[in-house]
């Protein structure tokens, strides 16, 4: 995957470009939504390249939950501003009083490169597919849908939790999800396991907010989907990618 070359680093800051931050979510997570676009007027830096950097940082805990609290847009220096051991967060170099990532985290740290990287491609791979696969199914069962016009999903929090951390390859399993909805916010919720070996070593919960929801309409629907499967494809073809 290369992480590092999704993002630049000067004097423990970093930031990311727009074409950084949307070849990471096209190339690598395979997330089309708009708002990674370079070219995006309401430009956002993925949650997924976030959530990889701190864990390249910080290595990955026995138990851990992450509290996404701000969109990023590019161009913004960032440091990790330590609580205390086992709370931190990602916040503006110039204010870090202004988090956009807070974490808090519990029991044994394992810091391998290798092993960080593997559950980190792993995890943002199965994450991007949550539109249309996930996503459109729950949103047709509560009759409710995103705005077609302003398709807006952001991501809330997550959790993550292993058995054990002597670990090589666990791979992602989507396990489930849920939509509760309040009003014309939707709190989606995508529930996965970690398995190595075909045994189970950990799970977690992906939750994401879509906002301005509307009665559901199956041609709109079909056409949002539509016009995003032809972006990816379209992607894809134009760098040489493997569906």
């Amino acid at each position: 995957m290369q992480l590092a070359k999704f993002y630049s680093e000067s004097d423990s800051k970093f930031q990311f470009s727009r074409e950084q931050s949307s070849d990471f979510a096209k190339k690598i997570a395979r997330d089309f939504n708009p708002i990674h676009d370079i070219d995006a007027k309401r430009f956002c830096v993925p949650g997924d390249l976030l959530f990889a950097v701190l864990l390249s940082k910080t290595g990955i805990s026995k138990k851990m939950h992450f509290d996404f609290s701000g969109m990023v847009n590019d161009g913004i220096q960032l440091s990790i501003s330590h609580n205390s051991d086992n709370e931190y967060a990602l916040a503006s170099s110039d204010d870090i009083s202004k988090e956009f990532l807070t974490v808090t985290r519990s029991g044994e740290i394992n810091d391998n490169p290798e092993f960080i990287e593997h559950v980190v491609e792993n995890y943002v791979q199965f994450s991007g597919k949550n539109f249309p696969h996930i996503m459109v199914p729950l949103m047709k069962e509560k009759q409710l849908m995103i705005n077609p016009a302003r398709p807006l999903v952001i991501y809330e929090s997550m959790e993550l939790e292993f058995t054990r951390l002597d670990l090589s390859n666990p791979e992602v399993e989507f396990t489930g999800a849920t939509m509760d909805v309040e009003g014309k916010r939707g709190i989606i919720s995508l529930n996965f396991t970690f398995t190595e070996n075909g045994v189970a070593v950990g799970h977690g919960i992906k939750r994401m907010i879509a906002t301005g929801l509307k009665p559901y309409e199956d041609d709109a629907m079909d056409e949002l989907v539509e016009k995003f499967n032809l972006r990816k494809e379209k992607f894809l073809a134009a760098n040489s990618i493997a569906a």
